[in-house]
């Protein structure tokens, strides 16, 4: 291509310097991407498959820059990423501070760790999801890989800390090389909060608590009906061995089974037959028992269940159920429990009690309210977590295990729901916590202005003023309203001589004089009130 180009300026009778060689092949890179692009819209591709030559043709364009030479920028963030604005940032504040008051209620403390681990930390952890891994360039001769999740790097914590017991919650981004479904709050960069207790401890007692963790944080933050599904990988090993699984297929079929949540029985089996190499009779019977889903009454019935009450596994497993049904009924939350045969949770590591939290809301009344809430809305697991007694063991050098349950909240998802709730009810959303504005009446008063905010800000009040020597009083009371400050502190020459301020309710109108000394009082009192 570059040879032709050079030709035709040849026999225009002028030279082709390497620079407009370069430019001729990257038009012609971009007409070429630019029918692509047509051609996966005509066709009706997939949303994500245009998007992703729709980003390479934005990158030719970067590249190509414009006439005058200068480099032309991208603006987007990258795929499976997101800013968040002001708004937004208070809608997410006010889920985190829900799960960490619950998390400290229930006596957690707080670690962190780095963002990325040494890539052997991670590897082998996550079973088929390990393929969604963040690989790092080599850096200074250490292979390294994005966090996937927060459990993996607190199993490593504790093992390299010999820590023996912990009750602990982290709050942080975690990475996965996936393909981004983000409508529905499925990104490649994003939050997660975990909370985990650690240490050897009386059966289902600290798991009880999890789920109790889990009800108390989804009931507060109203995101509708929810419903806990609860498991054992015990119970299923057992099933799959009495079943006829191979050892050797246990996890990859367990893989499959995860899928029951999206995709009908006859799909699933067909994975397993014709994919994975498993005996059709053998599908069968694990579709008899995945397919069911209950309380304490079907626990007793598989207790009695003439396969499954001669493996060793599942019996301890279908024992422990039963404890921890009796244990959630004194929590007081059965109503939302569901021991679900069908739950499987794909990650390696989790060696008994498993759970997923679920939203249960009813799309019908969402579709016809509104065509876009439903994608929206419907937005599958808000929780999930388990207990994985094998992970630190893995770590420490002499093999020690330490006894961990943990629960991490999806707080992408819940964000998304709450997102578009806020945007349904167009309820005016607050991007500040300010208390008050110090506003002046008259002309030449920023001197007294800045001296009054001061003596606010130092006594610890949310205070703001107009960056101006000389603002309009009208301009500063239209700031507070659109900015939904409560109250305005008011300086005149009059009121100075008076050693007063005048404090106005902005919703009301109200105006009252308040001696200098006793406004920080009368703010907090009347800021409580509102």
């Amino acid at each position: 291509m570059l040879a032709a180009a050079h030709a035709h300026c040849l026999s225009a009778g002028f030279p082709l310097s390497p620079k407009m060689a370069d430019r001729a092949e990257l038009e012609k890179a971009l007409t070429l991407q630019g029918e692509k692009v047509r051609k996966l819209k005509q066709e009706k591709a997939s949303s994500e498959a245009i998007a992703e030559e729709v980003a390479k043709l934005l990158e030719l364009k970067a590249q190509l820059g414009t006439d005058d030479g200068k480099h032309k920028f991208v603006l987007k963030t990258p795929k499976g990423t997101r800013d968040y604005n002001p708004k937004q940032m208070a809608i997410r504040e006010k889920v985190f501070n829900t799960i960490i008051k619950c998390f400290k209620r229930h006596g957690a403390e707080t670690i962190d760790t780095p963002v990325f681990e040494l890539k052997e930390t991670l590897t082998g952890k996550y079973g088929e999801d390990s393929k969604l891994i963040y690989d790092l360039k080599d850096q200074g001769g250490e292979l390294l890989s994005l966090r996937y999740d927060l459990t993996v790097p607190f199993a490593r914590y504790l093992a390299m800390n010999k820590i023996t017991n912990i009750k602990r919650y982290h709050i942080a981004k975690v990475y996965r090389r996936d393909n981004p479904a983000m409508t529905r709050g499925r990104y490649r960069e994003f939050y997660q909060c975990d909370f985990d207790i650690a240490g050897q401890f009386d059966p289902m007692i600290p798991d009880a608590e999890c789920l109790k963790i889990v009800h108390e944080i989804l009931s507060e933050l109203d995101l509708g009906e929810f419903l806990i599904k609860v498991n054992d990988r015990r119970i299923l090993d057992g099933m799959f061995a009495v079943c006829g699984v191979p050892d050797s297929k246990f996890r990859t079929i367990c893989s499959s089974v995860d899928k029951l949540d999206k995709s009908p029985w006859e799909e699933v089996k067909n994975e397993m037959v014709g994919e994975k190499g498993l005996a059709p009779e053998a599908a069968d019977q694990i579709g008899g028992y995945v397919q069911r889903n209950g309380g304490l009454d079907l626990i007793e019935q598989l207790i009695k269940d003439p396969k499954l009450s001669q493996n060793k596994l599942a019996i301890e497993g279908l024992n422990d159920m039963k404890t921890l049904f009796e244990f959630l009924e004194l929590f007081g939350v059965t109503d939302k429990v569901s021991f679900d045969l069908s739950l499987a949770r794909g990650l390696d590591y989790y060696t008994g009690v498993i759970y997923e939290a679920v939203l249960v809301q009813n799309q019908g009344v969402a579709q016809q309210q509104n065509d876009h809430v439903e994608e929206s809305v419907s937005v599958g697991s808000v929780a999930g977590g388990g207990r994985y007694d094998g992970l630190v063991g893995m770590f420490d050098p002499k093999g020690r295990k330490v006894p961990c349950v943990g629960v991490s909240i999806g707080i992408e998802r819940i964000f998304s729901i709450m997102e578009q709730k806020a945007e349904a009810s167009e309820e005016k959303i607050r991007t500040t916590e300010t208390q008050v504005l110090v506003a002046a009446a008259q002309k030449k008063l920023l001197e007294e202005r800045m001296k009054l905010i001061s003596e606010l800000w130092n006594a610890g009040i949310k205070a703001e003023m107009l960056y101006k020597k000389n603002p309009k009083l009208l301009n500063q009371l239209q700031y507070c309203e659109e900015s939904g400050i409560p109250l305005v502190a008011i300086i005149g020459e009059q009121e100075l001589k008076d050693g007063v301020v005048k404090l106005r309710v902005v919703a009301t109108r109200e105006e009252v004089d308040v001696a200098r000394q006793n406004l920080v009082e009368e703010i907090h009192k009347r800021t409580k009130i509102l």
